[in-house]
Order: structure tokens, then sequence, then C-alpha cells
């Protein structure tokens, strides 16, 4: 377990839809939301729709199709945030949130400062599961209000896009209540820095939040109490044998608990880190065990049916309000 985590740190140090705007290419920007009374300073990185012929930007170990420092194409836009799972970062998912740029929305990936890629103390590793959603909360204020862009943005058309962690932090966001104490996953880490959790202040949750897509979230939600509030739309994806602390029966079980009925997508032959983007031919050589996928599955095409469905997902819950 230790080494794929520490694999998958690796991976993310380093499909689309028919457009909704005119946009050529996803334009790329590094952001900083800046340190305050609530948390840390959180590092991002930012995909807009842009009417500039893509070319190439190379983050880490990826090469990415877009243009960097593009200006934004569109108003009254919708915001999709993208969290990364355990030890991740906001590479992790670049597929998807260039397919959302394509479509026409902002998206926004975070790297969490309690547990990516270059934070996993065991202290941080804990906390990180109560501070999450208060992440999301904070980098969304800033694209509201402190982005140079935000006039943009349509803050009526808020969307969530989570993996593993991410997937957990999308439920609590939502509305969800984690039982620390009784649910299948154990909390990561000793009893002195996990008890006081569940004793803690409810949990940010964030209205703004309008439509959430989820897959293969942590579960720390054994109960229909835990999920009761999550009345927002939920795309849920689950892979069919799991991994890294996730089990397909959990996944389940989040679905049959759901007050509302979720788009529910279980996806045959895959492991939990199928969900990661397609990795570079570098890495996929370097380390093997996390992006080959077991029985000759096809990642790549694989997201390009992800992208397109979670694109399609969001654009129905997130539609424009009709004119006047």
């Amino acid at each position: 377990m230790r080494r794929l985590r520490g694999f998958a740190a690796i991976v993310l140090t380093g499909l689309a839809a028919l457009a909704a705007t005119h946009a050529q290419a996803a334009g790329l920007k590094s952001i900083e939301v800046p340190a305050d009374a609530a948390g840390p300073l959180i590092k991002a990185i930012v995909w807009t729709p842009c009417n500039t012929a893509p070319g190439q930007v190379v983050m880490g170990p990826f090469t990415l199709p877009g243009v960097r420092d593009c200006a934004v194409a569109g108003d009254h836009l919708g915001l999709v945030v993208v969290s990364h799972g355990y030890g991740g970062n906001a590479l992790g998912h670049h597929d998807t949130a260039e397919a959302l740029a394509d479509a026409g929305f902002v998206a926004v990936a975070l790297d969490h400062p309690d547990d990516t890629t270059s934070n996993k103390d065991p202290a941080a590793n804990v906390a990180a599961l109560a501070h999450r959603p208060t992440d999301v909360k904070r980098v969304i204020d800033y694209m509201l209000t402190g982005w140079p862009d935000a006039r943009r943005i349509d803050p009526a058309r808020i969307g969530f896009f989570g993996f593993s962690r991410g997937g957990y932090t999308g439920l609590v966001i939502g509305g969800a209540n984690p039982d620390f104490v009784h649910a299948h996953v154990r909390c990561p880490g000793p009893p002195a820095l996990c008890a006081p959790m569940q004793a803690a202040s409810p949990l940010t949750h964030d209205p703004r939040v309008r439509a959430i897509v989820i897959a293969d979230p942590l579960s720390f939600f054994p109960t229909r109490d835990s999920l009761k509030d999550v009345k927002v739309p939920l795309q849920l994806w689950s892979s069919e044998r799991g991994g890294d602390g996730v089990s397909p029966e959990d996944v389940a079980a989040v679905a049959r608990d759901l007050p509302v009925r979720p788009d529910f997508h279980r996806v045959p032959g895959t492991a939990h880190f199928a969900f990661l983007t397609p990795c570079p031919p570098v890495l996929t050589k370097e380390i093997p065990q996390i992006c080959v996928d077991d029985g000759g599955f096809d990642r790549v095409a694989f997201h390009r049916r992800l992208d397109a469905e979670v694109v399609d997902f969001l654009r129905a819950h997130l539609a424009p309000a009709a004119k006047p």
C-alpha cells in the first residue's frame, strides 16, 4: 500500500465533448489562494476556455494541450473545483479539467496543503480529512472574489469533481457528515489524533456547489444518516476492484444510502487508479503498477468516455439560467 501511494505521488507530481463556447483550446494558469485565518496558502491550476489555437504546455512529466496564460473566453461561465486523492496534486485529472474548459467551464484543480505530493506527514494526513472541505470553500471564495477574471464566473453554476479522498471531500461539501468512529475505513492515524475529529464541529459544507461528480470515494459514511443531507445532483463512479482503502462494496453502499439516487457507473475491469489521468510514457515505464491496468484495460479510451460523461452531467445540472 505504501509503495502504491508513493508511486501515485510520483505520477501526480509530475475527451472532449462539444464546446459550449467558440473556444479552441484550454488556457492554463497557475494561481495561489492566499493564506488567511481559515488556512494556509493553496496552490492551484486553472483551466479556462481560450480562443487561441492549442499548443503544448509542459508541467512536470506531462505535456498538456493548451495555451499558458490565455485570455479567458466567454462570460457567465460555470466553475468546477477538482479535488485529488491522497498524496496527489492538481495534475492528477488534467484531462478532465481540459475537457471541462473545452466545454466552456472554468476548472480549478487545487493542491490540498495537508496531503498533497509535498506533504504526507502523518499528523497532517489526519488533519486533511477535516481541512479538505474548507480548502474547497476557500478556493471557491477566491475564484468568485479575488481571481482577476472572477466577473466571468456565474456564481449560480458551481460544480465539483473529486477522486478517492477527493470523493470524500465532495460528499462533505455536499452535506455529508462523516462518522470516523463507526466507518469501515479506519481513520489514518493514532486514536490521540483521530478521536477529537469525531467530536469536532461539523465539517465545512458549501451550498454554492450545485452538482457533484465523484470517483471511488474514500468512505467514512457508514449509515444513511451520514449522507441524509446530500441533496444535490450527484454522479458516482466505482471501479470494479477498488484499492488504496476504497472497496467497491463501500462505494455501492454510498450509492444505496444517498437520499437522491445518483447517476451511478461501475466500470468493469478497473482498479482504483484507473481514474487517474493516463500516464506519459516515462512514468508508464518507470512504475507500471499504477499506470498499466490489468487485463489490457484501455485507460485512454475509458477517459474519453469518463470526461464526456462528466461534462454532460455538469452541463445538464449547471445550465445557464434562461434569459427573460
